[in-house]
């Protein structure tokens, strides 16, 4: 069963780490349309309410699928007031708890009502309110869910990694 939970956790990681180099690279596309953008703004005055909307919808969609990349790493934002002094033991148990009580209820929360969301808005074919704004909303509004769900697949991995005392 352990070596089983091991592999399991090994492949979610992977996982995760393909989808984060993945998606890494919507950064560099989300620089050089905000760059275009700007340079169209203030040198031609001109600028798309399509373009804006584009902007948000790929910074969206690196924040909330980045976010299992981030814990994987351990990059994500911890209140290090105590962790930090604590024993490799006291810190699994310290995230073992964080994933039991915290990641998982509340983004389980938020998935359900996240595919919710986005199947409501699906429904009605949702477009941007904003004349000549992007259409399909509802693309956007499914990263909600879809990115909590992968940080609650990181966050099982962390579980077990943490359970089984294995450091990565």
């Amino acid at each position: 069963m352990k070596v089983f939970l091991i592999r399991c956790s090994k492949s979610i990681d992977a996982f995760t780490e393909r989808i984060g180099s993945a998606v890494s690279w919507l950064t560099a596309l989300l620089m050089i349309i905000i760059c275009i953008d700007v340079i169209m703004r203030y040198l031609f005055s001109s600028t798309k309410t399509w373009v804006i909307e584009l902007e948000w919808h790929i910074f969206s969609i690196i924040f909330l699928i980045g976010a299992a990349y981030t814990l994987l790493h351990d990059k994500h934002v911890r209140v290090d007031l105590f962790y930090e002094k604590y024993s490799e033991r006291d810190k699994s148990i310290t995230d073992i708890a964080g994933v039991l009580l915290f990641l998982v209820p509340w983004a389980s929360v938020v998935i359900y009502y996240g595919v919710e969301y986005a199947m409501n808005s699906f429904s009605f074919k949702e477009s941007s309110s904003q004349p000549n704004g992007l259409p399909a909303r509802y693309i956007i509004k499914s990263f909600i869910a879809l990115g909590f769900g992968l940080l609650v697949l990181q966050g099982l991995s962390e579980l077990i990694r943490h359970s089984l005392g294995k450091k990565s």
